[in-house]
């Protein structure tokens, strides 16, 4: 299974009425979370956008355990349980600062070709940068 950490701290714009992160703001870090950990193997969103393949998320799940606050310094785990295929499945652990879990989720995102979204094997280099952690 190949883990990554990224870590972000919550803004002021990031939160709602009561100072907790605003509920729809996990996406984005979810968002962040995964492209670092891909960055942190090697691997470039932005390179394989330019060879013409997008992943866009088809699923998005989220549990809430604990909120967020304004000026914590959050900690994403990011984990992709099993080698991708046409789709490929993200794992994410939201922790604060105390090591407390706050949120949980995973995302699904699938390889389409950019000219005609039609769905795609992964690059390659991709699956070659992944190999060795499910080995």
């Amino acid at each position: 299974m190949f883990e990554a950490s990224t870590q972000v701290r919550v803004r002021y714009a990031e939160t709602d009425q009561m100072a907790y992160v605003y509920y729809g703001n996990y996406a984005m870090y979810f968002e962040v979370a995964r492209v670092e950990a891909l960055r942190a193997a090697g691997f470039s969103y932005k390179q394989m956008e330019d060879e013409g393949v997008i992943m866009p998320v088809l699923e998005l799940h989220t549990r809430f355990i604990k909120p967020g606050k304004y000026d914590e310094l959050l900690t994403i785990r990011t984990s992709i349980p099993e080698m991708p295929g046409i789709r490929i499945k993200f794992e994410y652990e939201v922790l604060n600062e105390q090591g407390d879990l706050l949120t949980k989720g995973w995302t699904t995102l699938t390889f389409l070709k950019k000219d005609s979204h039609r769905p795609c094997r992964p690059p390659q280099y991709l699956l070659d940068l992944l190999l060795p952690y499910f080995n």
